[in-house]
């Protein structure tokens, strides 16, 4: 518990006037908190920032990349077989037929033979070729499906309650198709199919006489039907489908948008972060700029990206706007869909190798200004974090120095209090000694 100083002999509020002092010895270490305070703010700033060009500079590179923009978009004249593409996908169109749909076999144990327990020691399973003999710990229905599904032999065992007590044993292959048949062997008994394995049938060029193909597989799905284009099939189809794979405009657009969008997302943090705003109250008017309106890094990483989206594209040079692509007088991008559109329609490859340029540009400059190891940004943010971090150490002295000088100055008046304190005994003593004398000397 502190001591109190306050008026022992001289009646001062010493305390008052202590912390008076450390208020001004103070001013250094609170300038120093504030400096800490704006660096952390512009850190936090451009950690914000450094983020954003990061993405864009993701997006703008996988753009860039050779065959980014051949996009094709796969579709069938029937709503029972949908289609898919991948990047592989090219420009093309056949005709099949679904014939058959792919199944799993199930087998189960007869229903003239429901049984509470089972009656056999053992049970083989042919699976892919390969006999699979079974030995259940017990005749108890539970142990042979336990060991049914241990076995590995490519069949899992259920225990159906059919009644009475009674049980009937269903066995499910665990692959589809022809490639999951299975037979069980075991003494006097008979199992039965209720589904057979089956593989899923198409036959191509199902109107071409001697030219249809016809082509299985253990799912309801064949992949690469086309190069890069699967499809699967719901329902068996009375008629010829027709699938056809074309360019996906409509994707191509979305990317040239999505690049537009990104860049503007950078344009737009750095417009908001350095604006100057004017407020104005009973005390007057008041400006107030943005945390990046004086930062020469961010200015040059802005147009650094602004100028890849902007300038001029092709042999020979011709501007982006052509395609759709334009600059605003508020220093943002534009995009212009009809515009883009017709030019892809136009000049499919052309359009695409523009829009390649724009987005080998930006992630140049995005790359440049975000790289993890020696951006623009993340050189800056690096040396800003180290300068936080010297005026934390800075900030931190400046606590040991200040709370050396209050014990100095309470310890000094703390001592002053003890002078005055003594000089005000002293006076009392010599006001006493000087009243006897005067006392003495008169006459009785």
């Amino acid at each position: 518990m502190g001591i109190s100083l306050d008026g022992l002999a001289s009646g001062l509020d010493t305390t008052a006037l202590i912390s008076s002092v450390m208020q001004v010895e103070a001013i250094p270490q609170t300038l120093l908190k504030y400096k800490s305070q704006d660096l952390q703010s512009m850190v936090s700033a451009l950690q914000g920032l450094n983020s954003k060009v990061a993405a864009l500079a993701t997006q703008a590179t996988a753009a860039a990349k050779p065959g980014a923009l051949d996009l094709n978009t796969a579709t069938t004249s029937s709503d029972k077989v949908t289609a898919t593409t991948t990047a592989a996908a090219k420009a093309g169109s056949i005709d099949f037929q679904v014939d058959l749909l792919a199944q799993t076999q199930v087998t189960v144990t007869p229903k003239v033979n429901a049984v509470v327990g089972w009656p056999y020691t053992t049970m083989t399973i042919n699976s892919g070729g390969v006999d699979y003999t079974i030995e259940p710990l017990s005749s108890n229905l539970d142990d042979v499906v336990t060991s049914v599904n241990a076995a590995g032999a490519g069949v899992t065992a259920s225990k159906v309650a059919v009644g009475g007590g009674e049980y009937r044993l269903q066995f499910t292959a665990t692959k589809s198709g022809e490639a999951g048949a299975f037979t069980i062997k075991d003494p006097a008994a008979t199992f039965t199919d209720v589904k057979a394995a089956q593989d899923a049938q198409i036959t191509l060029w199902p109107t071409g006489g001697s030219a249809a193909q016809p082509v299985k597989s253990s799912t309801n799905t064949f992949t690469d039907l086309l190069p890069g284009v699967s499809i699967t099939a719901t329902e068996i189809t009375a008629a010829p489908v027709t699938l056809t794979v074309a360019r996906d405009d409509a994707g191509i657009t979305k990317l040239a948008s999505d690049l537009v969008s990104g860049a503007n997302g950078i344009f737009s943090l750095v417009a908001s972060k350095t604006a100057v705003t004017s407020t104005t109250n009973t005390s007057g008017t008041s400006t107030t700029a943005g945390i990046f309106a004086s930062d020469s890094a961010v200015r040059s990483v802005n147009q650094g990206i602004l100028s890849a989206a902007s300038l001029p594209v092709g042999t020979p040079p011709r501007s982006p706007s052509e395609i759709g692509i334009s600059i605003t007088k508020t220093g943002s991008m534009e995009f212009d869909e009809k515009k883009f559109s017709a030019a892809l329609a136009a000049d499919p490859a052309g359009t695409a190798a523009k829009v390649q340029e724009i987005a080998t540009r930006i992630a140049a400059a995005a790359t440049a200004a975000s790289d993890k190891y020696d951006g623009t940004l993340t050189q800056k943010i690096t040396g800003q974090q180290s300068e936080v971090r010297d005026l934390a150490t800075r900030i931190t002295d400046w606590d040991t120095r200040l709370a050396s000088r209050k014990a100095t100055l309470q310890r000094t008046y703390s001592g002053l209090e003890v002078a005055l304190s003594n000089m005000k005994a002293q006076q009392s003593w010599l006001t006493a000694q000087l009243g006897g004398l005067s006392s003495g000397s008169n006459p009785a």
